[in-house]
């Protein structure tokens, strides 16, 4: 998985080596702290009943429509 975060740096001729960490360090901890959390992986469901759904099978067959088809879509 490639690195997203953005390599922060400061570009200040007036801020001396510890002013421009310190800024560096606050915003990577602002990133850090207001990043979205990872959700949780949802187990598989079984092919099986995937395929099923997927097809609109079901226990009882269709009623027929009343020009006799028995799925109107």
């Amino acid at each position: 998985m490639p690195n997203r975060r953005p390599e922060l740096r400061i570009v200040a001729p007036s801020a001396s080596p510890a002013e421009a960490a310190a800024v560096v360090a606050a915003l990577e901890r602002f990133m850090r702290e207001t990043a979205p959390t990872r959700s949780a992986v949802e187990p598989r469901m079984n092919p099986w009943q995937r395929a099923a759904l997927l097809e609109g099978v079901g226990r009882e067959p269709d009623e027929p429509t009343a020009w006799g088809d028995p799925n109107p879509w």
